[in-house]
């Protein structure tokens, strides 16, 4: 999807938190609970840690729903975000590209921008704490379902 991009690490690997972002997850993390139906390091493995993938559930064939956290289809398709202009140039594939980035140590032009929108997601939070009791992760799976994706631990909740 991306050939010769190249970036600067300004920041030592996993140094993310500060400036109102601090994610619960790290990226390994995610991988590991199944983020996007497992397709989406498939083919860029070779830019981020081996040890990111030992854990993480993958389908190279498609987006499997059934490996999500919740087991729950909860997002929408890459060309949903393009179509909507969400998409950063330098990160094609979205937030989860720009914060695999971000936490080995790049910064860019686009940092405010995507920690506003993880900042955002709190609105699902506060409707988990509002409905469920503390660690119910069988109450509301659809808006627990795009909390790890964004990093942060809806299993908590």
């Amino acid at each position: 999807m991306q050939t010769g991009y190249e970036y600067m690490l300004s920041v030592p690997v996993g140094q993310c938190k500060g400036d109102g972002f601090w994610p619960d997850l790290t990226p390994e993390q995610m991988l590991s609970l199944g983020v996007f139906g497992g397709k989406y390091m498939t083919d860029c493995a070779a830019e981020f840690p081996a040890e990111w993938l030992s854990g993480a559930k993958l389908c190279r064939e498609r987006h499997d729903p059934a490996l999500n956290c919740f087991g729950i289809l909860a997002s929408q398709p890459l060309a949903v975000w393009r179509h909507k202009g969400w998409i950063y140039k330098e990160d094609p594939r979205g937030w989860f590209q720009w914060y695999c980035r971000y936490y080995m140590g790049r910064r860019c032009d686009d940092d405010e921008r995507q920690t506003k929108r993880w900042r955002a997601m709190r609105r699902h939070i506060a409707q988990v704490r509002l409905n469920c009791e503390v660690g119910d992760v069988d109450c509301r799976p659809r808006q627990r379902q795009p909390l790890p994706p964004c990093a942060y631990d809806s299993r908590n909740l």
